[in-house]
């Protein structure tokens, strides 16, 4: 080539939402930022909307003109064929999170009373003894997996103890809901499909047998209660109770999963940050907010447009699946500022993250994820302030909306 030729660069590849590209599922948030700032409303192959930035993100999640209730959308690739596997079963359809007012209201007054703050402090002492024993179990070792040991098994058993299931079929039903929650991805495949229905029915069956013996010997816990409003002719039937139980014992333990495990490895990876938590135990509130925000165990939230709705110039058209960005929000520099990717368990205005949603659909066991990620993780780094990494890969589960590790392995002492 001669000198001074003028070479002719090719334009950049337009952005795309990809889950499927090296690397996203241990970092979405650089795929967040390109298309934060190349297209922050867009419409992926997939042919649902994504949006990145905060103020879309807060506008859609409280806009009560936007629906949850997939038959309000246009079908995406794929989901004839699940709701043909599907058949009659319910798959969740019942559930308060799938449902729009006024039905989405009536059945979150019956179960919050279980959720509200006050309720919570009151589960305060018995979340304490659950992390004191299961970091007593592990001391002697001198190791443990940050999630097999302690974020998996703490919100699993108060979950369960809520609500009145057995303690028996732990790890059963963690394979069930685990399988499950890879049914909110936006890209499954039809073997994850099959998957996904196979647990469902056995997640399905189990719960079933439960209601059974809570008619016969009512008990002081959740599933009683939503029993007895449905026998005295309150507003719920069978397939009420069974979806709003099954939706509760899943997400009263996923999500806190992931929060625990991605903050320990959050903090591990910002050794300054943890270090400054074990010197000050006042920030036990604020870290857990800015923990969540620094990488969200819910990663989006899903709405269905009733009418066409303009973003930024953009028509997202009606019946379209828009995914907001819950990670991508909590990312967006024009919200945090200059230091928005740096880990600040002391920022002032962490508890605006959106990692609970919003709106109508806002988390209700907020409190509850709240507290548990506080007690477990203030405890953890204060027990083990010498707490480090025992591996290069720490697992992840490859969800693309409840992201999380599966495994965390850490060493206890230097």
């Amino acid at each position: 080539m001669a000198t001074g030729e003028a070479v002719e660069v090719p334009p950049p590849a337009p952005v795309s939402f990809d889950p499927t590209e090296s690397g996203f599922a241990a970092w979405p948030y650089d795929a967040y930022r390109r298309l934060r700032r190349e297209d922050p409303v867009h419409r992926s192959p997939l042919g649902t909307w994504h949006l990145s930035r905060y103020e879309d993100v807060v506008r859609v999640l409280r806009d009560p003109s936007l629906s949850v209730e997939e038959a309000n959308g246009t079908p995406l690739p794929g989901m004839e064929e699940a709701r043909a596997l599907a058949g009659d079963r319910s798959r969740g359809r019942r559930a308060m999170l799938n449902l729009d007012p006024p039905d989405h209201d009536r059945l979150r007054r019956l179960v919050s009373k279980a959720f509200t703050p006050r309720t919570v402090q009151g589960l305060r002492p018995r979340v304490e003894q659950l992390v004191g024993e299961a970091l007593d179990a592990v001391e002697g070792r001198g190791e443990m997996d940050v999630v097999a040991d302690l974020a998996f098994p703490l919100p699993f058993t108060v979950i369960s103890e809520m609500l009145g299931m057995p303690a028996g079929n732990r790890d059963e039903v963690r394979a069930w809901s685990h399988t499950l929650t890879k049914t909110l991805d936006p890209l499954l495949t039809l073997e994850e499909m099959e998957a996904a229905f196979a647990a469902s029915d056995n997640m399905t069956a189990f719960v079933t047998d439960v209601m059974h013996r809570k008619r016969r010997e009512p008990a002081d816990d959740v599933l009683s209660g939503l029993i007895a409003a449905e026998d005295d002719g309150d507003v719920l039937d069978h397939q009420e109770v069974l979806d709003q139980v099954i939706l509760l014992y899943i997400a009263g333990h996923e999500t806190t999963v992931n929060l625990i495990g991605n903050a320990t490895l959050a903090l591990l990876r910002n050794r300054d940050q943890l270090e400054r938590w074990c010197d000050d135990p006042s920030l036990d509130v604020n870290a857990v907010e800015e923990l969540l925000r620094y990488d969200s165990p819910v990663q989006f939230s899903r709405r269905i447009t009733l009418t066409d709705v303009e973003i930024d110039g953009r028509t997202i058209e009606r019946g379209s699946f828009v995914l907001t960005g819950l990670g991508a929000a909590n990312r967006d520099p024009a919200h945090w500022g200059d230091t928005v990717d740096d880990l600040d368990l002391g920022r002032a205005n962490a508890g605006q993250h959106v990692s609970f949603g919003g709106g109508v659909h806002h988390c209700l066991g907020s409190s509850l994820a709240r507290t548990e990620g506080q007690i477990a993780l203030g405890t953890l780094v204060r027990r083990f302030p010498s707490l480090e990494l025992a591996t290069d890969e720490p697992v992840w589960n490859g969800r693309i909306v409840l992201r999380g590790l599966d495994s965390l392995p850490v060493s206890l002492a230097a």
